[in-house]
């Protein structure tokens, strides 16, 4: 049986893999959803940054807690988190299953969804679902749920608790490091935006035949849309077939010398100079230099 759930309300969960699928209607203006999962400890916060999965970090080390990726279905656009159970870590207390929408309000985003799937039925209805909306309209990230401990047992909670700050502010309330390098190179006063990036391709999929109509929304009967592949998103592409491989770069002509890179922080070696010519100059550290960024970045790579 599928559970219409209400805010701030709870289910147990006996499924031993379980599927928190994030679910949307597309259409002009409303911007990607992207699904993330925390993993807090005994404290509420994350152990390390290591415990944010997100769509940089799609897959959290132990294996247990993974993202699949946006697909589209009859009823619109999915991104999923699938979560092993029963092989989280015993220092896991809660999981919580986030939507965050590239920096713009989630007042733009129509008939926002989260269903709570058995992984393990493939086709079957979903455990629950819960239709979130924002308080203000004007969050752009959300905790829609959580997926939390109580003794051996698992159980699912409603939440849609919102941010204003986006992903950023909320990863770091709960102990993410955040590197703030890009807000200064965006300048002196001026905000970096919260996620700069250029409009993401919806994945292609079949069309449906021209005499069916995709089936409408109802917050009161829920339909269960096709669950994402098992496998995480983001294979990297190959050179198509038939086409060469990139030529590697000539090496150097018999009798010269290799070129010699300085080491990675090291000014290069200065040219010999010659009779009679005075002595070079002393090498004076940048002061402008700066480590490369630490710490989740939200820029997509």
């Amino acid at each position: 049986m599928t559970h219409a759930m209400l805010k701030g309300s709870n289910i147990p969960v006996e499924a031993t893999t379980v599927r928190a699928v994030l679910r949307w209607a597309p259409g002009q203006g409303v911007p990607m959803v992207d699904a993330s999962a925390l993993l807090l400890g005994p404290d509420d916060r994350v152990r390390s940054d290591e415990d944010f999965v997100f769509y940089n970090q799609p897959r959290h080390p132990s294996g247990k807690v993974w993202r699949l990726g946006t697909k589209r279905v009859a009823e619109g656009l999915t991104d999923t988190i699938q979560t092993d159970l029963a092989g989280v870590e015993p220092a896991i207390g809660r999981i919580l299953l986030v939507a965050s929408a590239d920096g713009v309000a989630f007042d733009r985003v129509p008939a926002l969804r989260i269903l709570l799937y058995d992984a393990a039925g493939a086709d079957g209805e979903p455990l629950a679902y819960f239709d979130v909306k924002p308080e203000t309209g004007q969050e752009t990230a959300l905790i829609c749920g959580e997926l939390y401990r109580r003794g051996e047992s698992w159980k699912f909670r409603a939440l849609g608790e919102g941010y204003s700050n986006g992903l950023r502010g909320l990863a770091t309330d709960f102990g993410i490091s955040v590197d703030e390098s890009e807000a200064e190179e965006a300048g002196e006063g001026a905000a970096a935006p919260e996620f700069p990036e250029a409009p993401r391709p919806v994945p292609a999929t079949q069309a449906a035949p021209a005499t069916q109509a995709a089936p409408a929304h109802s917050p009161s009967a829920p339909t269960a849309p096709a669950l994402p592949p098992e496998q995480p998103a983001g294979v990297p592409a190959q050179p198509a077939y038939g086409y060469p491989h990139p030529a590697p770069a000539a090496p150097p002509a018999y009798g010269y010398p290799h070129p010699q890179q300085p080491a990675y922080g090291y000014p290069g070696a200065p040219a010999a100079a010659g009779p009679g010519s005075p002595p070079p100059a002393p090498v004076v550290p940048d002061p402008d230099f700066r480590l490369p960024p630490q710490g989740p970045q939200f820029l997509r790579r």
